[in-house]
């Protein structure tokens, strides 16, 4: 799976916590298993392969992050 060559925070810090960077590895890992799953699933059932590739997307566009903007951030991520 593709990650960013590097995370970086919202104001454009670079994200080098060994323990961090695990842990958003690790989610993404998890986050990629349980799509490939619902998509077998889908697909499986008869649904349209693309048309639930859109849904996924739409899914993952509507998250908005249960914090809120962090100190020293505005609310579009840009401090």
């Amino acid at each position: 799976m593709a990650e960013p060559r590097r995370w970086v925070s919202p104001t454009g810090e670079t994200i080098a916590c060994t323990e961090k960077l695990k842990v958003l590895r690790e989610n993404l890992e998890e986050i990629r298993g349980l799509c490939q799953d619902a998509l077998d699933d889908a697909v499986l059932m008869g649904c349209d392969e693309a048309q639930f590739r859109d849904v996924l997307v739409d899914v993952i566009a509507a998250l908005k992050s249960a914090y809120g903007p962090l100190r020293g951030q505005t609310p579009n991520g840009k401090s």
